[in-house]
């Protein structure tokens, strides 16, 4: 086996530090160990009390994310190497990395893919074909075997040595669902020491997270849910009409996912595919791929876990994975999913042998359940959410476009759930994944509450962009669906740069794979369409169009992300700055959402507010992320509680934490006069205004509350939140 070597230098502390807010930062050539030790003072200043870092393994060269890892026993040399990463865990920040166990680069720079019987051990090769299984479409990268006891031993014994000695406190587990046993994978990292693990499982909107023995998920499905909360219900059957009127497009979204989702698997996964059918021909193989309503399935087959080795068989971990080996193990999760796939398409054969009730080699179950993820990912985040354009800040990753909003009593329920399974799971309202940034997503959400506004405005807008589209091949470019995706986009990142627009749109563009793909450009569309986005730009009356609509309506977007940041900062779980947020960040899709970060501009801004500078709508977000976390940093206690609806207009979000010590409130909807909330009679008195006061007496003002408290006497000047703490 290939040896990790000893660690450099001494440890740093088995003690955790208290987790109480994450701060993401992706590392790369600009941003390395000694970069993110410079940051620690302004990010304990703003109340971090983590950094939470992109996969920092030693990646091939001239990587630029830390994905491509080809050695997971070594620190990335590139960004300071261990001696790095030590030396910026003992300033004292928390540190949770961020891990790779599903794939890693084939290139021969990896001495696992290069040595002939490592590859072996190591990869899941095609013995027939040659050919490896994937991450997704990407044939750099090559799926490891982790189900092999000996294999995750030796590519984690790193990563768990940094936890054991207090470098590192927690973990986040990038894609488990390519793994082979995933709840195996997991209770294999609990039992080496790692506690706190979060891992990337995209759930569904109404699906749950299994009973595995991790601190949560990334955090997808409370973005998707406080975007939902945001959106005007009252705005659902216009935009809907505008989107079906200029589109033409008239199927719901499932429909367009499971088309999108059939496409890869008989193009793009083509080898996946054949690989399955070599191991059981069983009918219509791809239609089933495709039809699952969820990413995957968890199904236990029969004898599925690899012999063991004298040095693990007697091991807890593995007496609980072999435990089920004999007869295998269907959740009821599983079958309820499997059914509905039934009902889409898959044929009742293929179904029985993925429940166990008809004979099956255990990898034809276990492979269907790795490929089904990545047709889902290629076929919904990467190709649906672009055809799909009713309202764009509904296409997220774990999004559902089908469900226009949420109802406050539902954002109550999903909380209470996550306080009750999950009190640790990470909340976000950005990742470097996400389709765009909270605050660009916030403004296109908040189309919903002008629908009518809205379809006035752009109706006006197309008229007038007429005369800039392109005729190609005896179609205009960019057609209905393309032009209404990029008066959207710029709704949300206006006034960002042409050329960041247009290297979006082409993006988006080869994503929808209706006009052009990657495979098979279109050179001429794309560059019809790379003009029209030029001539929107130009000096004229669609410009200006454009520019008083978003001057005008933008306080709407802002008003709402304001609101999404509170929710974040203290409903049950623990929140998440991705790098930069803490300003104002109209972003798209990557790599415009990974465009480096002014540090400089924050540091001064929050300098300025402890200096006592006024609350503006430029520091806003920064003053509310500042003071909820010294608030969360003074009382822990009940924002590890209990979360408590409140009875409220509809209008209003409204809950307490703990025993009814902490108190937050949002308006969900712009117009909010004459709201009110109701607190419990046992809880009226004196409260602190968290968000009010200078930064040298934030104890300044108190105000004494009733049992019917109107919004306005609560909320923080013109922004739609409140948030305020009992005295003791």
């Amino acid at each position: 086996m290939v040896d990790g070597g000893a660690a450099p230098g001494g440890a740093v502390s088995g003690a955790k530090r208290e987790l109480r807010c994450t701060y993401r930062l992706q590392l790369g050539p600009n941003l390395n160990f000694a970069h993110v030790r410079e940051l620690v003072p302004y990010l304990e200043e703003l109340g971090v009390s983590h950094v939470y870092l992109s996969p920092s393994f030693q990646a091939r060269e001239g990587s630029t994310h830390g994905y491509d890892v080809i050695d997971p026993t070594k620190v990335s040399e590139a960004l300071g190497g261990e001696e790095g990463l030590r030396e910026l865990a003992a300033t004292g920040i928390g540190v949770i990395l961020d891990i790779v166990p599903n794939h890693m680069a084939a290139v021969e720079e990896n001495r696992y893919w290069a040595d002939e019987e490592l590859r072996q051990k190591y990869f899941d090769l095609d013995p027939v074909s040659g050919r490896w299984r994937r991450f997704f479409d990407i044939d750099e990268l090559a799926g490891v075997r982790q189900e092999d006891p000996e294999v995750f031993e030796e590519t984690h014994k790193l990563a768990l040595r940094l936890v054991e000695e207090g470098v590192v406190d927690g973990l986040r587990v990038d894609h488990p669902d390519g793994l082979a046993d995933p709840a195996g994978y997991l209770r294999r990292l609990r039992d080496g020491g790692a506690e706190w693990v979060w891992v990337e499982k995209i759930l569904e909107a109404r699906e749950p997270l299994r009973d595995w023995p991790v601190s949560g998920t990334v955090g997808y499905e409370f973005l998707n849910d406080a975007q939902a909360l945001f959106v005007d219900p009252a705005g659902e059957a216009e935009m809907t009409a505008l989107y079906r009127s200029l589109t033409g497009e008239s199927r719901p979204f499932h429909e367009l996912a499971d088309e999108a989702k059939l496409e890869q698997a008989t193009g793009t996964f083509t080898p996946e595919v054949d690989r399955l059918r070599r191991i059981e021909a069983v009918p219509d193989l791809e239609r089933s791929l495709a039809s699952l309503p969820v990413y995957r399935t968890y199904v236990v087959p029969p004898d599925a876990s690899p012999t063991p080795t004298e040095c693990v068989r007697s091991s807890p971990s593995y007496v609980r994975e072999s435990a089920n080996a004999p007869s295998g193990e269907v959740g009821d999760d599983d079958r309820a999913a499997i059914d509905a796939a039934v009902e889409r398409g898959m044929p009742v054969a293929v179904a029985a042998r993925l429940t166990l009730d008809a004979p099956a080699p255990a990898d034809f179950v276990t492979r269907f359940q790795q490929t089904t993820p990545a047709i889902t990912a290629k076929g919904v985040e990467d190709t649906a959410f672009y055809r799909d354009v009713r309202l764009l800040a509904l296409n997220e990753v774990g999004g559902d476009p089908g469900r226009f909003c949420l109802s406050v009593a539902d954002f109550h329920s999903r909380c209470a759930e996550r306080a009750r399974r999950f009190p640790r799971n990470l909340v976000i309202t950005q990742t470097h994944d996400t389709k765009r940034s909270g605050d660009s997503r916030a403004r296109i959400g908040a189309l919903a509450g002008i629908a009518d506004e809205w379809r006035a405005e752009v109706t006006r807008w197309l008229e007038l962009a007429a005369p800039l589209r392109t005729e190609v091949d005896g179609r205009m470019a960019p057609d209905a669906t393309e032009q209404y995706l990029i008066f959207q986009t710029l709704v949300g990142v206006w006034p960002a740069t042409v050329e960041r627009v247009q290297e979006y749109v082409q993006k988006a563009l080869r994503e929808a794979k209706r006009n052009t793909n990657w495979v098979e450009q279109n050179a001429e569309w794309e560059g019809a369409v790379s003009a029209f986005v030029a001539a929107v730009y130009e000096p004229g009356p669609l410009r200006d169009a454009i520019d008083a609509f978003v001057t005008r309506f933008a306080p709407l977007g802002e008003r709402a992300a304001a609101g999404q940041l509170l929710l974040k900062l203290t409903t049950p779980g623990v929140p998440d700055v991705y790098q930069g947020d803490e300003l104002w960040r109209l972003s798209m899709v990557d790599p415009d959402n990974r465009r480096p970060v002014d540090f400089d501009e924050r540091r001064a801004a929050l300098a300025a507010l402890d200096s006592g500078a006024e609350v503006t709508r430029a520091n806003i977000k920064l003053h509310v992320i500042r003071r909820a976390l010294a608030l969360r940093a003074s009382r822990p206690e009940p924002f590890g509680g209990a979360y408590n609806p409140l009875p409220a207009d509809e209008r209003l979000c409204a809950f307490t934490r703990g025993n009814h010590e902490i108190l937050a409130v949002t308006a969900t909807r712009e117009t909010a006069e004459g709201a009110t909330f109701q607190l419990p009679p046992d809880t009226t008195g004196t409260w602190r205004n968290v968000l009010a006061g200078s930064a040298r007496d934030p104890d300044a003002e108190t105000i004494t509350l009733g049992t019917e408290v109107p919004f306005d006497q609560v909320r923080f000047g013109d922004w739609p939140v409140a948030l305020f703490e009992r005295q003791r």
